[in-house]
């Protein structure tokens, strides 16, 4: 027995007064036989939920475009540009797009080729923790945290998809762990690994890099063995190389003009700086802040209502809060049995550093109020997973030392399937079975853990735990499954994906389908990428979907039951580019662009522009280099990665970068950069995203219309029906539906004798 205050094993009496300690584990340089097959088994469990059927996923079309421009142009690949031409960069610093562009400049441009890094970090991060855990609490513990963390759903799905969050975690699980080893061996390098290795996740989604940050601070100034002096010293040079790895884009971006330069995605003023601290900062904790950074409503239309109960909502909790009530009492008991153990224990430092994680994450998440999509919490993963398996080891050895704590674990089991069998009910219709399965075994496994704690029946324990586990584990795995073994595929959107069925409004839900309102969204409508707000991509329009051939984005492959990203439908009406408005008629048929929902094509407008539209601009192109500009990111990452050619993003990702003005416009026109511009003729302005235009794109809409030529739908759609004419007016392009909702929108030429 290892007691709470020394790290060695010898034998010890448990008294009545105080909790006992946990049995030491077992050393790593002397693992169980059966150790090693586990985790073999738990890593290929985990690859082949990211993996299996990656093609039929829809990936995030505004990632693939820039991932496709960083392949042809090296300035596209440093800056995170949407399109080769640089014009305009995503709202995130580049990294993942660096590894992933990378991947694809060696084996081609594609969906594997593009999510092999993404698939190798998720595993990488399983077996990083794995290690961890392992080094602390043995290998029972270990195996538990993997598997926890393989079938985690949000993790999964993410998983699956090219945002950022995968590699996020990834950084900072590594950091977290190298951070751990410095405490626990007095090592510098390992210190300075863990600053780098934060910095790099800064760089890959800005401040949600930071968020365990002070877990890692915390845990080497209280449990460094170092005098005190030695470890401000570390600490200091610590913060030095994390400065350096935080802002070395931010600074090069700095030094470069901004006349040679591309607009920073997502910034009021094109800096690196401003997005730092606004839209992708402090605007996502506090709303408000930045360019859009305030959400929607505080970010209820994603991840429901902001508030210290939002992750058991009936948005995020099938998504990550299956083992959150057992981590918690996990972290609680584990603290309480570490006793007066010595600062430096290794238990308590392993409980300091995930539990920090995990309460930092959650109280984070939980009360942002700008945007916060439930994907986000595939960060908390890493650290539930962590308290599960080292704290759930610790409640099991507590049990069999001493009876004052036999009703710990068993408790902590019945909370979990008490909770979940909650959770399976929220999904109406949906593997009604699952429920009462899991109630039943875990019933029967508390009974036998209870009764088989004391005397000779180790073994029937340990099948009462297991039993335990595998419910306590059923309902996340169900969920987890859904995105790779689906009946349907392409249900899960790009912009927004999920695990499981669909159990609320905002924009939760994914494979499975399931029950849901729309109500979640203001409007109702549907998010760029074609992600609808409760989940129902399997029966409607996936337009960020998969196209033939696995190129990632491109619209063509069968997204739904009711349409296909090319020539299938799109959502709040408007005319999407070889798409069908779901109030208007095909708009393949009429060559047409996107329009509708949000603004400027960043609904219906998502399948790209059709072939005979993409042909008349390439005939026509003149040596511009850019073959269109549309209104927001979505809808120029479609269709550039459907014509394979450079398009300008004017307004950003939400429509209200101030990209675009006149005077730039007049520039690239006169120079014969660009001759062909989409406007928006419903509105009076360009369009824009979630959270309206702004003031330039109505100045550059009424400069386009008074000096361009609008472009016949005739002259390059030999479709063009009678109808689609009759609702056209001087040559301007508009949605077959008379619906006032339809947001119509027209083809422009501008030629270097428009500028005055």
């Amino acid at each position: 027995m290892t007691s709470a205050t020394d790290p060695l094993p010898h034998t010890e009496t448990v008294s009545a007064d105080r909790p006992p300690s946990a049995p030491a584990a077992t050393p790593p340089d002397k693992a169980p036989r059966w150790s090693l097959p586990a985790l073999i088994a738990v890593l290929a469990l985990a690859t082949v939920l990211y993996a299996w059927n990656l093609s039929g996923s829809g990936m995030n079309t505004f990632y693939s475009g820039a991932v496709w421009a960083g392949t042809q142009s090296w300035k596209a690949w440093f800056f995170g540009s949407l399109d080769p031409g640089n014009f305009l960069t995503v709202d995130k610093p580049p990294f993942a797009l660096m590894v992933m562009g990378l991947s694809c400049r060696v084996l081609g441009f594609g969906t594997w080729q593009m999510m092999a890094p993404q698939i190798v970090a998720g595993v990488a991060t399983i077996w990083i923790l794995h290690s961890s855990v392992k080094r602390i609490w043995g290998h029972v513990a270990a195996t538990v945290t993997a598997l926890v963390l393989a079938l985690t759903p949000i993790t999964v799905a993410i998983n699956r998809d090219n945002n950022p969050d995968t590699l996020l975690v990834f950084l900072m699980v590594s950091g977290a762990a190298l951070a751990m080893r410095a405490t626990r061996d007095e090592r510098l390098l390992p210190l300075l690994g863990s600053a780098a290795c934060f910095g790099l996740a800064f760089n890959t989604k800005l401040l949600a890099g930071y968020i365990a940050l002070p877990a890692v601070f915390a845990l080497y100034l209280y449990a460094s063995r170092a005098p005190w002096v030695k470890r401000i010293v570390n600490l200091l040079l610590a913060a030095v190389v994390l400065a350096v790895s935080s802002f070395w884009w931010a600074i090069a971006v700095s030094l470069v003009p901004a006349s040679d330069r591309p607009y920073i995605g997502g910034s009021t003023d094109g800096s690196a700086w401003d997005l730092i601290m606004g839209y992708d900062g402090l605007g996502r904790v506090f709303g408000g802040e930045g360019n859009g950074g305030g959400g929607r409503g505080g970010g209820g239309g994603f991840s429901g209502s902001a508030g210290l109960g939002r992750m058991f909502n009936d948005i995020l909790g099938g998504q990550i809060s299956w083992l959150l009530p057992f981590s918690a009492i996990a972290l609680i008991g584990g603290l309480v049995l570490c006793g007066r153990a010595p600062r430096t224990d290794p238990r308590r430092m392993g409980l300091v550093l995930w539990g920090g994680w995990t309460l930092l994450h959650y109280v984070i998440f939980a009360t942002a109020q700008g945007t916060m999509h439930p994907y986000y919490t595939t960060a908390l993963a890493p650290g539930i997973a962590a308290l599960c398996g080292g704290g759930g080891v610790m409640l099991l050895d507590a049990l069999r030392a001493d009876r004052q704590w036999a009703w710990v674990l068993p408790l902590a089991f019945g909370v979990t399937g008490i909770w979940a069998i909650v959770l399976l009910r929220r999904a109406s219709g949906w593997n009604t079975w699952l429920w009462p399965a899991v109630g039943a075994v875990m019933a029967l496994a508390i009974v036998g853990v209870l009764v088989f704690r004391s005397g000779n029946k180790a073994r029937l324990l340990t099948a009462s735990v297991a039993a335990a586990v595998v419910a306590s584990l059923a309902g996340p795995t169900a969920y987890a499954a859904s995105p790779a073994f689906g009946s349907t595929t392409g249900m899960m959107g790009g912009t927004n994906p999920t695990a499981g069925p669909s159990t609320g409004g905002g924009m939760g839900g994914g494979p499975g389908g399931g029950g849901g309102s729309r109500s979640g969204f203001p409007g109702g409508g549907e998010m760029p990428g074609g992600t609808r707000q409760n989940g129902q991509n399997s029966q409607n329009n996936q337009a960020g979907g998969q196209a033939e051939g696995g190129v990632p984005g491109v619209p063509g492959g069968q997204q739904g039951q009711n349409g296909q990203a090319a020539g299938g439908k799109g959502e709040m009406g408007g005319t999407a580019p070889g798409g069908t408005g779901a109030m208007g008629d095909t708009a393949r048929q009429r060559g047409g662009f996107g329009g509708g929902g949000m603004g400027g094509g960043m609904s219906g407008g998502m399948s790209g522009a059709s072939s005979e539209l993409i042909s008349y601009l390439e005939k026509h192109r003149n040596g511009a280099e850019w073959l269109l500009a549309v209104s927001n990111s979505q809808s120029a990452a479609q269709i550039e990665l459907s014509a394979r050619q450079p398009v300008i993003s004017m307004w950003g990702f939400t429509g209200s970068d101030n990209a675009m003005t006149v005077a730039k416009l007049k520039e690239l026109v006169k120079k014969g950069e660009l001759h062909y511009i989409q406007i928006s003729t419903s509105g009076g302005g360009m369009g824009g995203g979630p959270g309206g235009g702004n003031s330039l794109s109505a100045e550059v809409s009424t400069w386009v219309k008074k000096h361009g030529t609008a472009v016949k739908e005739s002259a390059y759609s030999k479709s063009s029906t009678s109808d689609a004419t009759s609702n056209s007016t001087a040559g301007t392009t508009t949605g077959t539906n008379s619906s006032p909702q339809s947001n119509q929108s027209s083809l422009y030429r501008l030629d270097p004798s428009d500028v005055s």
